[in-house]
């Protein structure tokens, strides 16, 4: 099947290295039909949305760049206090991690006084759990923008793909930020696994669905497999070498795509 030009530069660099993933979730899904694809629209939006009021990131990318799953969002109604608190949430928990960044140097570098913080979000596990809501909010947003675009699962899954791999080697890179945050709190129950459990039962979904509109035999395991792949590549391209890591996510992905197109 044809590729797009990401897809092309993936396989030319470095194609001297192997891939061998192993991958897992072979149980198959069944999901309605996209873009109103996953389980998470009917089952989860009060945990989603509890604390959260729409408030924009407006540069999501750690170096002032825009990220690929940034969007904006309608905050006329929003204080610019609260507002500023959460962009710069935003920008340090990912960039130094969410336990090592203080309520001082949140309250700082917001340019708000300790009362208006408090006034806003209370607590910083308030603000973390609104953090990462929010990240969840503003990546599908963006995934629903990329396939409403393309009109075809197959431009849109291509399109999908060269925005990780855009987001991968992009200088300032740290990783996905669902993962990120996942390791920083190992109770299963607290409110930030959940969200980052709805977020990737989501993005499967949105990925298996994709695949069964291109005739994927098995589009729930080709979802898993995909989000895996993506796993890896965020994590490689971190802590590797992010041309290697995209350049073995870009054959991963072929093999999964040639499935739906033989």
């Amino acid at each position: 099947m044809a590729r797009t030009s990401a897809l092309e530069q993936g396989e030319q660099v470095n194609n001297c290295r192997t891939a061998n993933p192993k991958l897992a979730g072979q149980q198959h899904r069944t999901s309605p039909q996209r873009p109103v694809s996953c389980r998470t629209a009917s089952r989860t939006p009060s945990r989603l949305a509890q604390g959260s009021h729409a408030v924009p990131i407006v540069d999501t990318h750690p170096i002032g760049q825009r990220a690929p799953w940034s969007a904006r969002t309608h905050h006329d109604s929003v204080a610019p206090a609260k507002r500023r608190i959460l962009e710069t949430a935003n920008r340090l928990f990912y960039e130094d991690g969410i336990r090592s960044v203080g309520i001082d140097r949140l309250i700082s570098d917001s340019g708000v006084t300790k009362a208006t913080f408090y006034k806003h979000y209370g607590s910083k596990d308030r603000l973390i759990v609104e953090y990462i809501s929010q990240r969840h909010s503003l990546t599908r947003e963006a995934v629903d923008v990329v396939i409403r675009e393309k009109n075809d699962p197959k431009s849109a899954l291509q399109a999908l793909i060269d925005l990780t791999v855009a987001e991968v080697v992009t200088p300032g890179f740290r990783g996905c930020a669902f993962i990120n945050a996942a390791t920083e709190f190992t109770d299963s129950r607290h409110a930030v696994r959940q969200i980052v459990s709805d977020h990737r039962e989501w993005y499967a979904e949105t990925l298996s669905d994709l695949l069964r509109e291109l005739g994927h035999p098995l589009p729930g395991d080709g979802g898993d497999e995909l989000v895996l792949a993506r796993d890896g590549v965020m994590t490689g391209g971190y802590a590797g070498d992010p041309v290697a890591a995209t350049t073995a996510f870009v054959r991963i992905v072929n093999r999964v795509l040639d499935r739906a197109s033989s």
